[in-house]
Order: C-alpha cells, then sequence, then structure tokens
C-alpha cells in the first residue's frame, strides 16, 4: 500500500495538470511552433490564419478563431489589411495564463510581450537570441502601430505568397537585438528579412518563418 504522501503528490500532480490544461483551453495568444515550411510563402493571410487555427485545435484551443498577426500591402486593386485590425479587442492570454495586453492599444504601447510570455501554442518557450537555432524573428509586415506600410518597397513577401524574391519585416519575440535601440527590442518591426523570403534566406537573420497568432472573437 502506498504512503499518504505518495498520493498527496499524485493528486497534486493531477490538479497541476488540470490547471494547465484549463489554461491552454483559454488561450488566446501563441508563437506558432514551427513555420509552413515556405518561407514566408504562407498562401496569403488566409493561409497562414488556418496555419494558427490547426496548431490551436492540435493543442485544445480551436474553441477560438484565430488569426495570424500579419498586415499586406495594398496592390491589384486591393486595399492594404492592417494586422491591429484582424486580431480582435483582447484581452489576450497565453497558454499558461499569463496576459501579454489587455487591448489593441496595450499591445502596441506598454505590453507584456516578452521571451518568458511569447510562449508557442504548447506552452514552450520559442528560442530567441543567444540559443541554437535563434528563432526570434517572427513575420509581421507591420509597422509598430500594427499598420501596413506604404509604398512600393516589398515588406510582406509578396502578401505572403513568395518563397523567393522579396522580403519581410519582422519582429523580434524576445526583445532582443544587437543593441538596446527601439528596433531592436521591437516585437512587430524590428528589421527586414535579408536575401529572400525562402526557408534558408529567413533564418540567416534568425528566423523560422514563424508567426504571432491570436484569438479574434
Amino acid at each position: 500500500m502506498f504512503p499518504i504522501h505518495f498520493d498527496r503528490r499524485v493528486a497534486l500532480a493531477a490538479l497541476v495538470l488540470s490547471c494547465s490544461v484549463a489554461a491552454q483551453a483559454e488561450m488566446s495568444f501563441f508563437v506558432t511552433s514551427v513555420g509552413m515550411g515556405k518561407g514566408a510563402d504562407l498562401g496569403g493571410l488566409v493561409g497562414a490564419d488556418a496555419h494558427c487555427q490547426k496548431l490551436a485545435e492540435a493543442a485544445g484551443a480551436g474553441g477560438h478563431t484565430w488569426r495570424a498577426y500579419l498586415s499586406t500591402s495594398a496592390a491589384n486593386g486591393q486595399p492594404a489589411v492592417h494586422a491591429r485590425e484582424r486580431i480582435g479587442k483582447g484581452p489576450w492570454q497565453n497558454a499558461k495564463g499569463v496576459v501579454v495586453a489587455s487591448d489593441v492599444a496595450q499591445l502596441h504601447g506598454d505590453n507584456n510581450l516578452n521571451r518568458e510570455t511569447a510562449l508557442d501554442e504548447r506552452g514552450m518557450p520559442v528560442k530567441g537570441r543567444g540559443e541554437k537555432p535563434n528563432m526570434h524573428d517572427i513575420l509581421t509586415g507591420s509597422q509598430a502601430d500594427g499598420t501596413a506600410f506604404a509604398g512600393d518597397e516589398d515588406r510582406t513577401c509578396g502578401n505572403w505568397t513568395s518563397s523567393t524574391s522579396g522580403a519581410a519585416m519582422v519582429g523580434h519575440h524576445d526583445r532582443m537585438g544587437l543593441d538596446d535601440s527601439a528596433a531592436a527590442r521591437s516585437w512587430n518591426t524590428s528589421h527586414l528579412s535579408r536575401g529572400g523570403c525562402s526557408n534558408e534566406a529567413l533564418a540567416s537573420s534568425g528566423g523560422a518563418g514563424l508567426l504571432y497568432c491570436f484569438a479574434a472573437d
């Protein structure tokens, strides 16, 4: 017969697991654990949203409508799309139940998004600067306020349809870069990818084609 303290440990472990599962079901923000395999060719916004939805469902958080935090530029007669307008009103919390932002204004201001809170859909940390491989470049195509860029320069890899030419604006989920400047610390508008939009090009500056996903409902 097992001693009473063993039973208590089992009960405590079950309680912790139950709380973790509950928090994950209520998760409304995560960084994707994997890219889509074709660099920044995400199949457009539709494909990116579907990727977020698929990963969320696999993690037990499929009860939400998930959107990728991505902007697109005006092209072919279609208006620009702004990331900040795609993700709902908040608040948003990670898989551990920690709130990263209470609303859109805080998300684009003094938010709680950093290396410890920007977890993937399984509640696991995403490798950042100083780790191998560094994957802190998160695709956004956005300015600091969450809006799309104007002008002809490609910052969205052809509105997320190219895995060859072009470039993508990325942010750093770990809020770390080569220095302590605002750009280096920006979660959504740090620098352009270099060398194109392929898996190799994204990896060359510290990326893996990962996305921010938000529950929009």
